[in-house]
């Protein structure tokens, strides 16, 4: 498998994949305010700073898969792409959202590092081509539908558009009845693809509609899952993180406390370390 490497600062250098430093995609599940935004992003480069983790801010612009009509959105593209992209800048940091219509690929790329796209899109064909067209990063969640070995077919479609860099992330498979279930077997069937694969540590604990009119969760599966995930060999992680989740305009329920990250992820580079000890003694 090759590493993803990008650039996204001069003199910058993120690598991804086995041997590399875990990367780690975290931040509130939408923008809800540039001061709430500055305010994770300070506090989450100064966690993986100390931990020698390869850092990058993630905030949707605009959350288009909402539940209800009236569930916050966020700022919208305009808006929310000039706040990360000022975000970027200030803190020295790279980021990552999603899109979810062909034409906000070219758009988002002037503030992205990372080009996301959303699970219930992950086969739409125009959209993944205008991402890889991009020359961007593209992070493809596997669809709550999608078996992983049929990601091999998001993998051919991005790289028949040019597309090399590209990390597929696990977050979870829906059976209905406002549940998600993590099969632990796709990791390795995804990494076998020759893609580095990200675990999705706060969506897989989601219940889809489970609140009515909103996704609902169980925030304290996190640790376990992401446990498992990490002895079963990953590249990276995602997480949805909030300084009160409980009081946050998306995914509250399945974020996870601020103040939880640091001890959760010397706990899972621990786990981490023992894997590839083993894994180089076999």
């Amino acid at each position: 498998m090759k590493n993803v490497v990008f650039n996204p600062f001069a003199g910058k250098t993120i690598s991804i994949g086995p041997c590399q430093p875990l990367l780690l995609m975290a931040g509130p599940c939408v923008l809800e305010s540039p001061e709430l935004a500055l305010e994770i992003a300070q506090e989450m480069k100064s966690i993986t700073t100390r931990l020698g983790i390869s850092y990058v801010f993630k905030a949707s612009f605009d959350k288009a898969n909402r539940t209800s009509l009236d569930s916050f959105r966020g700022p919208g593209p305009e808006k929310g792409l000039r706040q990360l992209g000022q975000l970027r800048a200030e803190m020295g940091i790279p980021v990552v959202s999603d899109i979810h219509e062909p034409a906000h690929a070219e758009l988002a790329a002037d503030s992205l590092d990372i080009l996301q796209i959303p699970a219930f899109l992950c086969r739409q064909t125009d959209l993944l081509a205008a991402a890889a067209k991009t020359g961007k990063v593209v992070n493809v969640k596997k669809g709550q539908f999608v078996s992983p070995w049929d990601m091999e077919h998001v993998v051919n479609k991005l790289r028949g558009c040019g597309c090399e860099k590209i990390l597929l992330t696990e977050r979870g498979a829906s059976f209905g009845y406002n549940n998600l279930v993590v099969d632990m077997r796709s990791l390795p069937v995804m990494r076998s693809l020759g893609c580095p694969v990200v675990f999705d540590a706060t969506h897989s604990v989601q219940l889809p509609g489970g609140a009515g009119k909103s996704s609902s969760g169980q925030r304290n599966f996190i640790a376990p899952l992401t446990r498992a995930a990490m002895a079963a060999g990953i590249d990276g992680l995602f997480m949805e993180v909030h300084p009160d989740p409980d009081k946050a305009l998306c995914d509250g329920p399945n974020s996870l406390p601020l103040e939880h990250v640091e001890p959760l992820l010397t706990e899972l580079l621990k786990i981490r370390n023992a894997v590839e000890g083993v894994a180089d003694d076999i």
